[in-house]
């Protein structure tokens, strides 16, 4: 492909797709020499057309269908919710078109094998969220890791939870985050998986507990404050994962970390130890990560901070487009060629842990997996 602007529509225009600071289409909308929208969908159609109206985009419609029909485009965001991503992305890539698709890639492992096969068939780029790992911070500890600067890796703690969306004030109605088919394993422990696999690369083995702390939620606040959530998916899973050659990692994926004050992530070497702030202490001042090494004449080891400011000319671009870099990665990949490192393949892995982390839960047992990126 050549440098001409990519050609999109967006189908699903709810917050994160429009919120003032990390929604993909403002932020979008500040690329013009990479992206231009030229079509939304929603199967609000009122709502389509009223985001369309609210950022100058030229055509609305109440379904991808009609848009891959009617539309001029290249290539489509999927931001959907998360039980519909399956079938809209692949309608996409039927329809010939590059795709962006919201994490996670689908909530079965049956999609996932189509949805990437189907991508090949048809040579389309399917790029697919969460974006931990493109970001300058992964890289450069992927980078520590990989030359050997905390020494082989023993374990890591990978914290990538909240208190979930009834407890505070969501725009829009959060009941179905707490339903079968969403969950907090899918919402939120993507991330941390995500960043894990990155990091370590694919996992071998899972075992995990999961289950419903309360069966009930009540909204604190917003619009839908005091309605009561019937919560039919798992709310809290902690999962363990195995590289291989006695490496390890545990990842949290739950709605009841309503506050922390430990770092993000945490990987102990056996010469050394990095750990990862979380991102309200980097805004805050604090260095992006730590990196802690072993006195090779047993006497005491030493901390160290990264570069801030690097690291934070690094990390403003991430900062400034966010969601939107995303899709700014299709156009470069596609632009370059290059393989890229959102890849589907990549979150078809992150997927199979997740499906067999709540497998691993029902049956007690620890399961291997069989997916590589």
């Amino acid at each position: 492909m050549d440098d001409r602007v990519l050609k999109i529509g967006i189908v699903g225009v709810g917050n994160i797709a429009t919120a003032p600071k990390v929604g993909y289409i403002p932020n979008l909308l500040r690329l013009p020499e990479k992206v231009q929208i030229v079509a939304v969908a929603d199967m609000l159609l009122e709502r389509a057309q009223s985001v369309a109206q609210q950022y100058g985009i030229p055509h609305a419609y109440a379904s991808v269908e009609a848009m891959l029909e009617q539309a001029d485009l290249d290539a489509v965001v999927n931001l959907t919710n998360i039980p519909a991503h399956a079938a809209t992305s692949l309608k996409v890539l039927q329809a010939g078109k590059h795709c962006v698709s919201e994490k996670p890639i689908a909530t079965s492992m049956a999609d996932a094998d189509v949805l990437v096969n189907t991508a090949r068939a048809n040579n389309l780029m399917f790029v697919c969220a969460p974006i931990v790992a493109i970001l300058p911070i992964e890289i450069e500890v992927r980078n520590l890791i990989s030359s050997g600067a905390i020494g082989k890796v023993a374990f890591a703690r990978v914290r990538s939870s909240h208190g979930g969306p009834a407890s505070w004030a969501f725009p829009t109605d959060p009941s179905w985050f707490y339903h079968m088919g969403a969950g907090p394993l899918f919402d939120m422990g993507v991330y941390g998986i995500h960043t894990i696999t990155a990091l370590l690369g694919p996992a071998k083995r899972v075992v995990a507990f999961s289950g419903i702390t309360e069966p009930q939620r009540t909204i604190i606040a917003g619009p839908f404050k005091g309605k009561q959530i019937d919560v039919t998916a798992d709310d809290n899973t902690l999962l363990m994962l195995d590289f291989g050659e006695s490496t390890f990692a545990f990842v949290d994926g739950t709605y009841n970390v309503n506050a922390a004050k430990s770092p993000r992530l945490e990987i102990f070497g056996r010469t050394g130890t990095i750990s990862i702030n979380d991102y309200p202490a980097i805004g805050d001042g604090a260095p992006a990560y730590q990196i802690y090494r072993v006195n090779p004449d047993a006497g005491p080891g030493t901390w160290s901070d990264s570069d801030a400011t690097k690291l934070k000319e690094a990390e403003q671009h991430y900062e400034t487009y966010y969601n939107a870099c995303v899709v700014e990665h299709l156009v470069d990949c596609l632009r370059t060629g290059q393989a890229p490192v959102l890849s589907a393949e990549h979150a078809r892995h992150a997927l199979e842990i997740m499906q067999m982390a709540l497998e691993s839960a029902r049956t007690g047992q620890a399961i291997e997996l069989r997916t590589m990126f």
